[in-house]
Formats: structure tokens, sequence, C-alpha cells
């Protein structure tokens, strides 16, 4: 356990130390959500019933921007190698990098939504099952982009062919999410909320698992 907790502690502070990549995609997230109203107008009724869309569709974006630093930086300069080799199991590797790109990543972007969602003019009641929402579905964009950036290591223009591939599989997300707010202002979100914590829970075990098999096809 202590050897998996260093790795979570390795993974937060370089990416902290290299926090280019992480406000790249803050700063993605905020802008995209801000410049949307200059597109569509500044009609509250409309901001209003697409607010939960909006953020949901920027932060899954945003996830995407930062996949490429989840194992091409380790695979660069070898550590992945040494990672492979250890008395680590590699699927517990791939559970502690994903848990440090949630930290940094997935966290953040639940932290800054409740202020989009009031300068979208989201209904107050809507914002605390926006935050969950986000809270319970980010952990599974982490997880299934790690198996994507698996797949595509190597690759001559991964960032490319990493969105091809992972926005697909982003989209039960998506749906889940922002239906839970509207569903949140029509009747109940719970079922809403049920499903994104099972799309995670059910990503949890098998990510790993096919983000290992990938690193090691990649490696060979």
């Amino acid at each position: 356990m202590a050897a998996y907790l260093g790795l979570c502690r390795r993974e937060i502070l370089l990416s902290w130390r290299q926090g280019g990549e992480i406000g790249l995609a803050l700063g993605f997230f905020v802008l995209a959500v801000i410049l949307f109203p200059l597109g569509v107008g500044p009609e509250a009724e409309i901001l209003r019933r697409s607010g939960a869309g909006i953020i949901w569709v920027a932060a899954l974006l945003a996830a995407v921007l930062s996949l490429d630093r989840l194992f091409a930086a380790d695979h660069s300069d070898g550590t992945l190698d040494l990672l492979v080799v250890s008395a680590m199991p590699l699927e517990g590797v791939v559970i502690a990098k994903c848990f440090a790109h949630w930290v940094t990543s997935g966290l953040p972007l639940v932290v800054l939504s409740p202020f989009l969602a009031v300068m979208l003019d989201l209904d107050a009641s809507a914002v605390p099952i926006l935050v969950i929402g986000l809270l319970l579905g980010t952990p599974a964009l982490s997880l299934l982009g790690a198996v994507v950036a698996a797949l595509t290591l190597g690759a001559r223009r991964p960032g490319v062919l990493s969105s091809l591939l992972v926005l697909p599989l982003y989209l039960p997300v998506l749906i889940f999410g922002s239906g839970a707010v509207e569903a949140s202002i029509a009747g109940s979100a719970r079922p809403h909320l049920l499903l994104l914590g099972a799309l995670s829970l059910a990503t949890l075990p098998l990510a790993p698992l096919a983000t290992a098999a990938a690193l090691r096809q990649a490696l060979e």
C-alpha cells in the first residue's frame, strides 16, 4: 500500500510542478463555457435550459486535452518500462495514475462548475445535482481515458487519435450527467445519478485490466 500511495503522490506532484497541461485543460473548460453565451446570445431562458449540457460538454473536452500526460512522459523517459517490471501489479499502477489524473484534472472541474453554473443562470436547485453528477462521472472519464491513452501510446498523432476513440466512450457519461440536471428540475435526478455512479464503479475494475493489457502490448 505504501508503494501505491507513493506512486499517487509522485504523479500528483509531477502534475502540479508541470502545471502547463493542467492550466490548459482548466483554461479551456472555463473559456468554452464563457464563450458559449457569446455565440448563442445572452437570453437567460436559453442559457438556463442548456447550461448543464454546456458545462458537461466542456468538461468532457477538457478531460480529452489532459489524456496525453497519463503515460506519454513515462513512456518517453523509460519510467513506464520500470513500472511494468516492478513488483507492483500493472493494474494497480494504472489505478494510481488514474487517481492522480482525476485529482489534478477532474476534481478542479468539479470545484469550478458551481461558479460557471451561476454565470449561466442555472436553476439554484440544480447546481448541487450538477456538482454531484460531475463528482460521480469524472472518475469514469479518467478511467476510460486511460484505456484510450494506452491504446494510442507511441502513435504518430496520439492527440487526434485519442479524441476520435474516447469521445464515443464518453457519451453515456454526458447523457446521464446532463440528464440528471434536467430531471432534478422536472422531478427526481436519483436514477441518473445512480447510473453515473454505476458507470464509474463498472469502469474501476474493468478499465485498469484493459489499460494494463494495452500497455504491455505497446511496450512489446
